[in-house]
């Protein structure tokens, strides 16, 4: 299992639009119609990748601790159906109910969004304020599969206080460390 790290993704930047297949529902969804009143997380994951199993329950507990206070999640998977058939929509719709994810979980085909967002591994986080501009693109947390750190959401949370409280963001944020996004 190689170990990647997020690539750069510029503070302030614009969320890319997108309109995607939620596995879920099998209807298209629309980043403006999922974005969060007071902000918005959108994440890069997939079903195999042992550092996105690590932090499922997680994301879980984050996506709910937080959307009643209108900072809403979407999961994102890129990876190539080909080579990684788990990775597919069938598979992501099982997962999903499975797990009970309270965000949509939307297949980028194409993987046009995974290239727009700059993203490079599974789990790779960015945090958008309520105007879609990128306050936070990093690590969940200091947890990796094995290294007995527990699994807290620090990093995001912080972040998602930060935004909602008006207090100055971290400046330093560490990339996130994962599996590569699966490119065809």
């Amino acid at each position: 299992m190689a170990l990647v790290e997020s690539n750069p993704f510029e503070i302030g930047t614009s969320a890319p639009a997108f309109s995607l297949l939620n596995v879920v529902t099998g209807q298209t969804d629309h980043l403006t119609e999922l974005k969060g009143v007071n902000g918005t997380v959108i994440m890069f994951i997939c079903n195999h990748c042992p550092f996105v199993i690590h932090v499922n329950e997680e994301l879980i507990k984050l996506a709910n601790d937080y959307h009643s206070k209108g900072i809403n999640f979407i999961a994102i998977s890129s990876n190539d159906l080909v080579n990684y058939p788990q990775d597919g929509p069938a598979q992501m719709k099982t997962n999903a109910l499975s797990l009970r994810y309270p965000f949509p979980y939307l297949y980028d085909e194409t993987q046009e969004i995974a290239k727009a967002y700059n993203a490079a591994c599974t789990p790779d986080f960015y945090i958008f304020n309520p105007e879609l501009k990128s306050t936070y693109h990093g690590q969940l947390d200091d947890s990796r599969p094995g290294n007995n750190t527990p699994v807290t959401g620090i990093d995001i949370r912080n972040t998602i206080d930060a935004l909602l409280y008006d207090i100055t963001i971290e400046a330093f944020q560490k990339p996130s460390i994962g599996c590569s996004i699966k490119w065809k």
